[in-house]
């Protein structure tokens, strides 16, 4: 018998199995009580040789992070590793660049490091339709959603974008801007630019305010250098703009610089939005107005969604977590002239 065979009969994922063999704490009682039933009617003695070479080439929990400089994912990993941490297993952190496929490359990951499960931080929905049916193990996107892919092993926990874009666009126009430009990833390759620009475009729509991508929008990385820029490819293609959302905070603090150096003060000349709500919005001058998203809490259920699928053969499932607009500095109400 082998545990393969114990997690068909006690109803349990073999990751599950191994932890209840191996004496590891984080199994709830129900779980470890069933399988420890099946192991004693079976009279199953794991292989000590076995479980050796499986501790060796075993590595814990995969972290696959999607572009390291984007500074909400920093913040967001911090929080991972020692969410990871205190539930006793080990962590493994793989940084990509943006342009990469992490899909492929968590496929190579499985091969060559065996995880438990994997965490992605940053993710292209299109790659997963494409290639995630060969991994097998328990997954989580963070910041995405998976809702739409209906893997059985790829959870989600995110924020809702396409709202909260929609929200920025609203907090903008109700302060009297009618020209407003958007700072965004490259659309060919994320789907959260995809999906926040749809938030956008609906309440442009909604005002009957004009939004053309070709002069209203500049893609960018998620960088402090990429939002400059994109900045100033912007300020050429509408010169006559108020206000600049973009779609994360280090795109906004780069824009914000390139604003200065082209003189332009924010927010007298041109306001400025930005996403993630990070600690660095706080400290810009002027402080920005920016969307939060909670990283706590997309940490904690990223964390926990995973657990639930390692320890209880638990199903995926897609969770959304609250946001909110902090009201900074850097947004002039126009209606107050």
């Amino acid at each position: 018998m082998t545990t393969k065979d114990i997690a068909n009969k006690s109803g349990y994922a073999v990751g599950t199995v191994s932890r209840v063999l191996n004496g590891h704490p984080s199994v709830s009682p129900e779980a470890r009580a069933k399988i420890l039933a099946v192991v004693r009617e079976n009279n199953f003695t794991p292989n000590s040789n076995a479980k050796h070479l499986k501790q060796q080439v075993s590595s814990g929990i995969a972290i696959i992070v999607k572009g390291a400089r984007n500074i909400l994912f920093a913040g967001i990993l911090e929080l991972l590793q020692a969410e990871i941490q205190k539930h006793n297993y080990a962590a493994f952190v793989n940084y990509l660049e943006e342009e990469d496929n992490e899909v492929l490359y968590a496929r190579r990951l499985c091969r060559e490091r065996r995880p438990l499960g994997i965490l992605f931080l940053g993710s292209r929905l299109p790659l997963f339709q494409e290639s995630f049916r060969g991994i097998e193990v328990p997954c989580v996107l963070i910041t995405n959603s998976a809702a739409r892919l209906g893997f059985p092993n790829l959870a989600s926990v995110s924020t809702d974008d396409a709202l909260a874009a929609e929200t920025c666009i609203r907090y903008l126009v109700e302060r009297g801007h009618r020209s407003i430009g958007v700072l965004g990833g490259v659309l060919a390759s994320g789907d959260l630019s995809n999906t926040r620009l749809a938030g956008c475009e609906r309440e442009f729509a909604n005002r009957g305010l004009p939004f053309d991508r070709s002069h209203h929008y500049q893609a960018a990385r998620f960088s402090l250098e990429s939002g400059y820029a994109a900045m100033e490819k912007l300020l050429i293609s509408l010169p006559g703009m108020t206000a600049v959302f973009a779609f994360s905070d280090a795109m906004a603090i780069g824009a914000l610089r390139a604003l200065q150096d082209h003189g332009r003060r924010v927010p007298e000349d041109i306001s400025l939005v930005g996403y993630d709500g990070t600690e660095l919005s706080r400290y810009s001058i002027p402080r920005l107005t920016t969307v939060r998203q909670d990283e706590r809490a997309l940490a904690q259920r990223g964390v926990a969604l995973l657990l639930a699928q390692i320890e209880d053969g638990a199903v995926a499932v897609y969770e959304t977590v609250p946001f909110c607009l902090l009201d900074g500095e850097s947004v002039k109400n126009l209606k107050k002239r």
